[in-house]
C-alpha cells in the first residue's frame, strides 16, 4: 500500500508560483532606478525624460495623488501616473492604461469633475 505525501513533501517538489503577479498581464519595470507598474508606464517616463533634457518639459513627477472628499467623507484615493508642468508654464496630468476597468473610469471622472483638471490617458 503506497502511503501519502505529506503537504511539507508536495510543497518541496512542486513548482513555485509567484504570489505576485497583475490580472491584466502588466510587468513591472525599472527605468533610471524607479520601478513602474508597467513597461508602458517606463517607456512614458523615458519619453517625459527625453522631452525634459529638450527642453518642453521643465518638471515630472511620478505618481501625484488626490484624496477625493465629497460631503467631508473620504470616497478614495487616485493615483495618476505624472504630472507634467511644461515650459509654457501648462500642468497636464497623465495616466498609462493598457485596460481601464470601470472602477478606473469612475473615479477619473470624479478626480476630474472634484479638482477641474484633465487627466490624460496615455
Amino acid at each position: 500500500m503506497k502511503s501519502r505525501m505529506s503537504l511539507k513533501e508536495y510543497m518541496a517538489i512542486a513548482p513555485q508560483k509567484s504570489s505576485r503577479y497583475n490580472k491584466y498581464g502588466a510587468k513591472k519595470t525599472e527605468y533610471n532606478g524607479i520601478t513602474f507598474d508597467s513597461k508602458a508606464e517606463a517607456h512614458r517616463a523615458y519619453e517625459l525624460d527625453m522631452l525634459k533634457h529638450s527642453g518642453e518639459v521643465t518638471k515630472v513627477e511620478y505618481q501625484p495623488s488626490f484624496d477625493c472628499i465629497v460631503n467631508g467623507k473620504k470616497i478614495c484615493k487616485y493615483i495618476a501616473d505624472f504630472k507634467v508642468t511644461y515650459a509654457d508654464g501648462h500642468v497636464e496630468y497623465e495616466d498609462t492604461k493598457g485596460f481601464k476597468t470601470p472602477v478606473y473610469k469612475i473615479k477619473k471622472k470624479l478626480v476630474e469633475a472634484l479638482f477641474d483638471i484633465e487627466i490624460i490617458e496615455t
